[in-house]
């Protein structure tokens, strides 16, 4: 397998990602969440709920994925090395999270329905958010999320700055930071049709009739997805789906889209450079990207923060309706 030595998480950051991640900084509200986020979130109690309910991951327990958790961490550069926790859930995912000590944690139902080579692309995904820094913005999502809905103006002052405008932009950079973390799994595993593979996997994927699945059939059906965008009506539902107007805002892009994007870096120059070994380097060996201030918003960055201001008059305008 590759290894990356130094590699900085901008090396292979989706550019989506990046003009989301501008966006959401630039909007009101955000840095006073921040700040409120700092003062009152406390990151130990999942860490003891995590000890106290899950296995941790080691190398007298669940060895072989703790060698290969190994290994993609090594290949991503990322030292100290996050814990790594296995909880007994069916749900066939995974997560990372934590801010001065990240943390992953796979679900067993990820190890009963992946292959070991697919196990890999997800620890190599979750590792990429850590390398990336996301899980301080993941973390400040939920947390906002959690404090709009059960709190609200109550407590804190959070009401009348926890917008639904500002909980759309960090969901928006939420699913364009899994773009990202795809390309982590691509560079750790180096075999795109394993990423895919697992995508599919997670998308539907039966431990009883993994034979009848077909990869070129799902990359097909990804063809088609895209191929929808001809209507514009499509388009509209796709929007409303992901924005969550019509039910939950969607943390995660639709698997077939991100196969999407997926293919289209696995064949592009700055993916071979990068596995020529000419890609941006980490300032620190195993430095992770945690960024504090605002980013200078460039053009796109604006264009995505009046989109979301668009779609927030038009929530209000239904519910005025």
């Amino acid at each position: 397998m590759p290894t990356y030595k130094g590699i900085s998480g901008e090396a292979f950051r989706h550019p989506l990602d990046r003009q989301a991640e501008q966006a959401l900084r630039s909007l009101p509200g955000f840095d006073f969440v921040a700040r409120k986020f700092v003062e009152f979130f406390a990151e130990r109690p999942q860490f003891v709920y995590l000890m106290g309910n899950t296995i941790q991951v080691g190398p007298r327990q669940y060895s072989t994925i703790y060698q290969i958790f190994r290994e993609c961490a090594r290949d991503l550069d990322i030292y100290p090395e996050p814990a790594l926790f296995v909880d007994q859930n069916a749900q066939a995912n995974s997560y990372a999270l934590g801010q001065e000590h990240p943390y992953i944690v796979i679900n067993t139902g990820i190890l009963d329905l992946l292959e070991e080579n697919e196990i890999r692309a997800v620890l190599a995904h979750e590792l990429g958010h850590i390398k990336c820094g996301h899980t301080i913005l993941i973390q400040m999502a939920i947390w906002a999320r959690s404090v709009a809905t059960a709190i609200g103006e109550r407590t804190f002052g959070l009401g009348n700055f926890i917008s639904q405008g500002l909980l759309l932009a960090f969901y928006e950079w939420r699913r364009k930071a899994e773009l990202t973390s795809d390309r982590a799994a691509l560079l750790v595993t180096d075999d795109l049709n394993t990423v895919m593979s697992t995508m599919m996997k997670l998308s539907g994927g039966s431990i009883k009739y993994s034979h009848e699945c077909s990869l070129q059939e799902f990359i097909k059906q990804s063809q088609n997805y895209q191929a929808l965008d001809e209507d514009g009506l499509n388009q509209v539902y796709k929007f409303l789906m992901y924005t969550g107007i019509s039910g939950t805002m969607l943390t995660h892009p639709f698997p077939v889209e991100r196969l999407h994007y997926l293919q289209e870096w696995a064949v592009s120059e700055e993916y071979q450079q990068i596995k020529k070994g000419n890609y941006q380097k980490s300032p620190a060996s195993g430095a992770v990207n945690v960024k504090v201030e605002a980013p200078t918003p460039n053009d796109e960055a604006e264009k995505l923060r009046q989109q979301i201001e668009e779609l927030q008059r038009e929530i209000n305008r239904r519910k005025g309706g």
